[in-house]
């Protein structure tokens, strides 16, 4: 009888085991996860991924020691669509941010309130800009702050070396010392040592405002690395302004630089403590910036400088994810269900993401080889009154760029061919096929999702928005 028994809790826990092996998921004990947010970093300018000029040892060591997804997009390329879509796992039109300087909806399921619900210690670090109550104004503890509970943050400010935080409940403004970027650096190493002997796992968010502009702002040590008359540039720059960008280029890599010798030292601090195979690494971007490209600055464009973002997952437990370059195109609310994947976590019926988390271990992709990139209002720096600004939707695949604005096909780049897209290929006989082919995927996904394509002031008003300034950007304070 004994032996029956004894027999039977075998077949038992070998069917667990199997269970468990199938799902792929990781061990029971949750693994730390470390999100490193850049703002408007170019997918362009590391050195894994060619750039001659810029210097970035540290983080392409990581790229090598990652899953690197190398077509990743920010699918609405500006700073607060994306963070809420990553945050939220959902669409734009899902969780209704698709302009900076609105609030995400405090009722919105978020990873940091999934992580908390599973018993992660929760932090944020740096530039929040989700709340669009004012880019200084103090947010306060509870809904507003989606989850996080450590909190060294401020909505959002580029004035790196006297920039401002608020700290826990207290809504005194205080100030970063020196260069903000490194004392957040230092924050999240403090934080880092503190959590790491702790029971309970920890997810952390350190969001730099670098290498968004200004962009000759970072420590002249770093500046003195670049010279202008040095620089390559990128074929798509017009000569008209090509001075202006190699003066700028080298502003934008010294930040670059800087932040990378905080990866490299937040690194460290992640190996020192013996946590580093126990903990997820997330390094990426929420869009990259133009400067220059096509003869303009900064993002919101579908072109490849503006849409493109860094994104490097490292996970080096046995339970991990196999280091590799990737063609899946991940979006934005991908990241969400994804990070929960890797860690074990229930993925929320409100997600709109996929999860890449088996993929990475050796499984298939989750979903088509194509992103949807869009714009639904155009404005700021892309004014559609004076900068030509508009409305589209389009797709990303792995060798193409497509889109439509509100009149028709708009653009076809292909990309393997010609990866500066500097040669539009809408009504191209020889591309006829191709660009039916891609504008029947496009408009199927606009289907699927439910997107109806209309003028994104009627999104504006369906959305509950303030009334737009004249530049057609929701007003905001500092």
């Amino acid at each position: 009888m004994i032996r029956i028994y004894v027999n039977r809790l075998i077949i038992f826990l070998g069917i667990i085991l199997f269970f468990n092996a199938c799902s792929g998921q990781p061990s029971p004990e949750n693994p730390n996860i470390l999100i490193i947010l850049t703002d408007q970093w170019r997918a362009q300018s590391f050195g894994y991924m060619g750039n001659p000029d810029v210097q970035t040892p540290n983080i392409d060591q990581l790229a090598e020691e990652s899953a690197n997804f190398q077509f990743a997009v920010s699918g609405l390329p500006v700073c607060t669509p994306y963070r809420a879509s990553l945050l939220t796992g959902q669409r734009p039109l899902t969780n209704g941010v698709f302009m900076n300087d609105v609030q995400l909806d405090t009722n919105a399921v978020t990873i940091a309130e999934v992580l908390d619900d599973q018993g992660y210690q929760t932090g944020y670090i740096g530039k929040w800009h989700l709340d669009g109550r004012g880019r200084s104004n103090f947010t306060p503890p509870g809904g507003r702050r989606q989850g996080f509970q450590y909190w060294k943050a401020l909505e959002t400010t580029h004035t790196y070396n006297h920039s401002a935080y608020y700290f826990g409940e207290d809504s005194t403004k205080r100030f970063w010392k020196g260069y903000d970027a490194f004392a957040q650096g230092y924050d999240a190493q403090s934080y880092i040592r503190v959590h790491a002997d702790d029971e309970q796992p920890f997810f952390l968010m350190l969001s730099w405002g670098q290498p968004h502009s200004p962009y000759h702002t970072a420590p002249q040590r770093y500046k003195d690395i670049y010279h202008p008359d040095s620089l390559w540039l990128r074929p798509n720059v017009p000569d008209k302004i090509e001075n202006k960008v190699r003066r700028d280029l080298t502003g934008y890599y010294a930040h670059m630089t800087a932040l990378d010798d905080m990866v490299g030292s937040i690194r460290q601090t992640l190996e020192d403590e013996g946590i580093a195979e126990n903990t997820i690494v997330l390094f990426t971007s929420d869009h990259g910036d133009l400067l220059g490209s096509h003869g303009e600055y900064k993002k919101q464009q579908p072109y490849d400088e503006s849409i493109r973002i860094p994104m490097l997952f490292h996970y080096g437990a046995e339970e991990g994810i196999e280091n590799d370059t990737y063609d899946a195109m991940m979006n934005a609310q991908d990241v969400m269900p994804t990070l929960l994947g890797l860690s074990g976590v229930g993925i929320p019926e409100s997600v709109e993401g996929a999860d890449f988390s088996r993929y990475m271990r050796g499984g298939e992709s989750p979903k088509d080889t194509l992103a949807l990139i869009m714009c639904i209002q155009a404005y700021g720096q892309w004014d559609p009154v004076n900068d030509g600004g508009k409305e589209y939707r389009g797709i990303r695949t792995p060798r193409y760029t497509y889109t439509r604005d509100l009149d028709g096909p708009w653009q076809l780049f292909d990309n393997s061919e010609e990866p500066y897209q500097m040669n539009n290929l809408v009504g191209n006989s020889s591309y006829a096929e191709i660009q039916k082919r891609l504008d029947n995927a496009l408009m199927n996904k606009l289907d699927e999702i439910g997107d109806e394509f209309l003028p994104g002031l009627d999104y504006v008003e369906r959305y509950n928005y303030p009334e737009l300034d004249a530049s057609q950007t929701v007003p905001y304070e500092w």
